[in-house]
């Protein structure tokens, strides 16, 4: 079983690397994620550094937190339809 102090770091980070895979231009300083995600400060300053070490977020020089592109940990995966088999003909039955 996962001890709560690993499990309360793991959950905001999940939410903020979120909030920036839905949000690719994201642009956000720390006040401000802070406020969107509703948690600490203390804590979004955690999660922001974690993210930075992951390569996940990188801090510009306005002093603003956003997503670094082309990295594997941050792209999404797309889901692959088989078109082909939508538009095969049905045997008459």
């Amino acid at each position: 079983m996962m001890d709560a102090p690993v499990r309360s770091v793991r959950d905001p980070i999940e939410r903020v690397r979120a909030e920036y895979l839905e949000m690719p231009g994201l642009r956000l300083t720390s006040e401000q994620l802070a406020r969107l995600c509703g948690i600490d400060r203390g804590m979004c300053d955690l999660v922001l550094e974690a993210l930075i070490d992951r390569k996940v977020l990188a801090l510009g020089s306005d002093g603003r937190y956003g997503r670094l592109t082309g990295g594997e940990s941050i792209r999404p995966r797309r889901a692959r339809a088989d078109l082909a088999a939508a538009t095969r003909p049905r045997k008459a039955s």
